[in-house]
């Protein structure tokens, strides 16, 4: 039965003269939907096979190759309260299986390809190939300049302008990112932290000026800014008034923008800075339960606002493990905000997440073999349940994608979805006894990890103390410690090397980006209301003082042309600056 999956593993048995293989027996479990269940079935069974009906599926055909009617689940033919307990039915709680019950058969994961370099009128036409191709949500990456809160005529900004992302400084910028683009009929993600408040605005008033109601503003925001603390680095003020800030987004944004993500918890970083899977899962719930509780602290009511969070996972080389990994999230979640914050609303008790292939496994020698590794992660991801996913594209570890790269990237999702078979039946894994065990396995490790961060006072504490910088130190040690001696193999680095360089095209940012966009910024300062700007610079510092919700003043600054760059000054003048005391 699935639920003995999390027993020992056993020892091998010693070899035997072939047996002769026992007459087949069918399957042993149950196919849903049926067209009726036996009246004394579970009540929750009942309920996802209403859930299955009402749903509807894609205009496709759930067939195999040969030509096979799938079913849209399967469950064992006998289940008791330990199952429904840990592993339970897709779209129920704990949701081990899945949020919902019938997951990509009604509605494929968003293909959200990561894009931005350049000009944002650079970046706005990589939008629209990309959604020319089939992408079906934006995501957006900035240059560093952004995301420290700089803007482009900053001497901190130089030789960065463009570079790594798109640059962004004013509403000017933000209108050129999405030109001809109907901010209410896409949904979009943008990738920023420290600076989240004033990218907020800039897309709020795009989408106004556009015609777009806030009922109808549609998104996600990263705004994770603990995990920056932890592993990122991209900061501006310190650890309590930045979540200060992010309190007075959760308030504005929970109750006026009813469709938009206001954070998204970011594990993603946490892994590629070192971390393992348990602690990518650990630390990135741990942040979770951070903004829970600042969300409570605020006077939100936990069945709404919890609802609007979503989570961003790594999807590294351990097939396996990564797909364990998104099930033990799920379940862990679902527990936490039931147990411990009393959520009573299974939306807000449900773990929604983006993923996105490992970077950080990618290789400059050998780097068509990116495209593999690529194909495996994304298999992972969606085989552990995730609702958008991004895939790297092979020449990051060079450079920004070329378009070529990225249109294989994205095709390599399509593949994945049309021809390989894996989106046709939900959480098909389930009941294996070593995803099982793994599930379990995983759960129990980062509750280890979220006790030690409760026993010290909290996530804000613990990274104050430097508690999970450590521990990811220590992992990303031990790890390249294990590829310099040769113990973990790396396909091109220290197994199988050719010693032949392979010729890639690759992206190439013309120094004229740079120039462009500071004389854009300075034009934006000289041609708007001197008098105007002042009053919302005095308006957006005496709300730092006061403690009155801080989007307010922000998004009239930026109507007002008031940049990135100072707002995010006024942070440092009334915040102060954080810098990293370096834990070792």
């Amino acid at each position: 039965m699935a639920q003995d999956a999390a027993h020992s593993a056993l020892p091998a048995l010693p070899p035997t003269a072939a047996a002769p293989l026992p007459p087949a027996t069918g399957h042993t479990g149950i196919s849903l939907p049926v067209t009726q269940l036996p009246a004394d079935a579970d009540p929750r069974l009942h309920s996802l096979h209403a859930d299955l009906g009402r749903t509807r599926e894609r205009l496709t055909s759930f067939r195999s190759l040969d030509n096979r009617e799938l079913p849209a689940t399967w469950l064992p033919k006998h289940t008791d309260e330990a199952f429904f307990n840990q592993i339970g039915v897709p779209g129920q709680y704990p949701f081990t299986r899945g949020v919902h019950a019938n997951m990509y058969r009604g509605k494929p994961w968003t293909m959200r390809m990561f894009a931005g370099f350049g000009t944002p009128e650079d970046t706005n036409q990589r939008f629209k190939f990309l959604l020319a191709q089939g992408q079906t949500g934006l995501s957006t990456a900035f240059d560093m300049p952004t995301l420290m809160g700089y803007d482009p005529d900053h001497p901190m900004s130089d030789g960065e302008v463009g570079r790594e992302g798109t640059n962004v400084s004013h509403l000017g910028d933000m209108e050129a990112l999405f030109g001809d683009i109907p901010l209410g009929e896409v949904t979009t993600s943008m990738t920023i932290n420290a600076p989240a408040i004033a990218m907020l605005a800039l897309y709020v008033a795009v989408a106004e000026r556009q015609g777009v109601g806030y009922d109808r503003i549609a998104g996600t925001l990263q705004n994770d800014i603990l995990k920056e603390f932890i592993a990122q680095k991209e900061w501006i003020s310190p650890p309590r008034p930045s979540m200060r800030i992010i309190s007075d987004m959760l308030v504005f944004c929970t109750h006026k923008l009813p469709k938009w993500n206001t954070i998204s918890i970011s594990g993603y970083h946490i892994r590629e800075a070192g971390a393992t899977a348990v602690q990518e899962l650990a630390f990135t719930l741990a942040d979770g339960i951070g903004y829970v509780q600042a969300g409570i602290d605020a006077g939100l009511d936990v069945d709404i606002f919890a609802q609007r969070l979503s989570f961003f996972f790594d999807v590294h080389n351990d097939f396996f493990e990564e797909v364990a990994k998104f099930r033990a999230a799920r379940r862990l979640w679902a527990r936490i905000m039931k147990e411990r914050f009393g959520a009573k609303n299974p939306r807000a008790m449900m773990l929604r997440t983006h993923a996105q292939t490992a970077g950080v496994s990618l290789t400059a020698q050998q780097p068509l073999n990116n495209v593999v590794r690529t194909t495996w992660q994304a298999l992972a991801a969606i085989l552990g349940g995730t609702q958008s996913l991004h895939t790297n594209s092979l020449d990051e570890t060079y450079a920004l994608p070329t378009e070529s790269s990225a249109k294989l990237a994205l095709r390599t999702q399509q593949l994945l979805l049309e021809e390989s078979g894996v989106a046709n039946t939900v959480d098909p894994l389930a009941g294996s006894y070593f995803i099982e065990h793994l599930t379990d396995k995983m759960e129990e490790e980062a509750l280890v990890y979220i006790r030690k961060i409760d026993e010290m006072g909290g996530i804000v504490r613990a990274v104050e103390l430097g508690y999970p910088q450590k521990e990811i130190s220590e992992s990303a040690f031990q790890f390249q410690r294990r590829v310099e001696t040769g113990e973990r193999k790396v396909v091109g680095v220290n197994a199988y090397v050719d010693g032949k360089e392979q010729a890639i095209p690759l992206l190439h940012i013309d120094e004229q980006v740079e120039r462009s966009q500071i004389a854009r910024c300075k034009l934006a300062k000289a041609n708007r209301s001197a008098d105007q700007a002042a009053r919302a610079h005095k308006a957006i510092r005496a709300a730092c003082k006061d403690g009155s919700n801080l989007v307010v003043p922000i998004l009239d600054g930026v109507k007002h042309m008031v940049t990135l760059g100072e707002i995010s000054d006024i942070f440092r003048e009334e915040f102060g600056v954080y810098r990293d005391p370096a834990f070792l």
